[in-house]
């Protein structure tokens, strides 16, 4: 995938209609807009709009847009899985 021919969000890697109109609720309307932001951060704020927290595989899929956004390569959405479970089981008390 090539990043500079990315023009839609659902030219984003593991973004389809679903996720696209989860994005655009959170005001990201192109694809452009997700560099440097925070995957928690989005999807935090996903589920203050919805008043409950999305399936965890979301914030998988939110990791793997933005660290696309911002360079890396792209990547199935569950290569970040392990991450985020890391990062959950760090946040709890």
């Amino acid at each position: 995938m090539i990043r500079e021919q990315v023009r839609k969000l659902t030219d984003l890697p593991n973004v389809g209609k679903a996720v696209a109109g989860d994005l655009q609720r959170l005001g990201i309307t192109e694809p452009g807009q997700l560099a440097g932001c925070c995957p928690l951060a989005l999807y935090d704020r996903l589920a203050e709009i919805d008043g409950v927290h999305a399936d965890p595989c979301m914030l998988d899929t939110f990791i793997s847009i933005t660290r696309f956004m911002d360079g890396e390569e792209a990547r199935p959405w569950w290569f970040y899985t392990a991450e985020r479970k890391r990062w959950m089981d760090s946040l709890k008390c």
